[in-house]
């Protein structure tokens, strides 16, 4: 890992291979080893940047409440540090509405997005409810809510299959510090709707669901795209494309990014 110091904070990131950029971001209770085994695939090919977002990983925390734009002004200030000026952005939910926000703070900087079991749009007012009772859940027993909310991101059958993926997954994500959760669930909650890039955007997007995603309603996701050139994948599995469909994901995205660059 390489370090950057940002607003008084440490900033960890990774630097793989050499061309065109694709910078692969996390989601929550997630750090940049998610991303290993596609960074040794990807930087065959291309430059591949990993970064953990504010809180996660080895990067610290700035403040009560990371919001998607904070942690969009990150990405950007590790980008810049490297002199990359644009690149493909594929974000795994939170990493997700990251992408996204970067999309609307620096857009000369976007080639193409993937959003990977994530959406444009923002929590639902239940959803928003649901923020507020994981925040106080964890403060209350943080390893009970980790280890649950991680085994609740795959799909019922991937849950007896991948005990051991699962369980790696866990041991990521309490590394990831209670303040560092807390700011993450804040600012999801605050996020704005950014459905209108899907329409608007002159770069590609690709997005990737799960049809047993139990997450993110499969059929709701699917109404983002009326009206739009926006391309679109699905998986029979859950939450954790990148787990649960590795071999179809890592060729996916490689064919998409043949597309642009």
């Amino acid at each position: 890992m390489k370090h950057l110091h940002y607003k008084n904070a440490a900033v960890s990131y990774t630097d793989t291979g050499n061309g065109k950029v694709i910078v692969l971001l996390h989601g929550f209770l997630e750090n940049s080893t998610m991303w290993v085994p596609y960074v040794a695939e990807f930087s065959k090919y291309y430059r591949v940047i990993t970064i953990d977002l504010l809180g996660h990983g080895q990067t610290d925390c700035i403040g009560y409440i990371h919001t998607m734009e904070d942690m969009a002004d990150v990405v950007y200030a590790v980008l810049e540090e490297l002199n990359i000026t644009e690149a493909v952005f594929v974000g795994h939910s939170m990493g997700g509405y990251v992408s996204l926000a970067i999309a609307e703070l620096y857009p000369d900087m976007v080639k193409g997005i993937v959003l990977q079991n994530s959406t444009s749009r923002p929590d639902s007012e239940e959803r928003k409810l649901n923020r507020d009772r994981a925040i106080k859940a964890v403060k209350q027993s943080y390893t009970n809510f980790v280890r649950l909310a991680i085994a609740n991101l795959f799909s019922e059958e991937n849950r007896e299959r991948l005990t051991d993926e699962i369980e790696a997954v866990r041991n990521e994500a309490l590394k990831t510090p209670l303040q560092g959760i807390v700011a993450a669930l804040e600012g999801m909650k605050v996020r704005k709707d950014r459905e209108m890039l899907l329409h608007t955007a002159n770069y590609p997007i690709l997005l990737v669901l799960g049809k047993k995603d139990p997450v993110m309603n499969y059929q709701d996701s699917l109404s983002q795209l009326d009206g739009t050139n926006i391309k679109l994948i699905t998986y029979p599995d859950g939450h954790m494309a990148h787990i649960e469909d590795r071999e179809d994901l890592q060729r996916d995205l490689l064919e998409f990014f043949r597309t642009i660059y």
